[in-house]
């Protein structure tokens, strides 16, 4: 499945945004550096059982052992201490990335519920997309029965390219459902 996702950006989409871009080598295509997906569990800071739940169903999603990430700082109105355990996060690349969009594109976005598409705003100006996904349960690895909290997660798509309308052709190239 993320071979042939690959072997598409090579074949179609490549030759497609450099015709578009007017690119003069292959090199200037965009392309996709890395997926990170973040969870922040502010729960942790009472509870550190409510973590391991939650780097469990980042891990089914993801494929790959999630990072706990920690306070920077303290914070008393959040009752937050400095290096508490507040969330985890995963970063994707080659073809673990490939195979996570091609599931989250063509399986868990099509599972939300009146799903029309995704924000075509998400853009940073560098060419970066950040997508908020509400709950878990969109995820075909996540058993409903087991879940004991909905939790939602951000999710990062770095790219090389150096406009947002270069990265939006790029992700609608690779099958990405913005809204019409």
């Amino acid at each position: 499945m993320a071979a042939r996702m690959k072997e598409r950006f090579l074949n179609e989409i490549t030759p497609a945004l450099m015709q578009k871009f007017s690119y003069k080598s292959v090199m200037q295509v965009p392309k996709i550096e890395k997926v990170v997906i973040n969870m922040g569990v502010g729960d942790a800071v009472q509870n550190s059982k409510v973590l391991d739940a939650a780097v469990e169903d980042l891990q089914r999603i993801a494929g790959q052992k999630p990072v706990i990430t920690r306070a920077k700082k303290s914070i008393a109105g959040f009752r937050l201490r400095e290096n508490a355990p507040i969330g985890a996060k995963v970063t994707l690349r080659g073809d673990r990335m490939y195979f996570f969009l091609d599931k989250l594109f063509n399986i868990s976005l099509p599972r939300v519920r009146d799903f029309r598409g995704v924000s075509s705003k998400a853009f940073d100006g560098r060419g970066n997309y950040t997508l908020g996904i509400k709950e878990q349960l969109i995820f075909p690895e996540i058993e409903y029965d087991k879940v004991e909290k909905i939790r939602g997660m951000d999710i990062v798509i770095v790219t090389t390219a150096q406009s947002d309308e270069e990265a939006r052709e790029l992700l609608t190239q690779l099958g990405m459902p913005f809204v019409k």
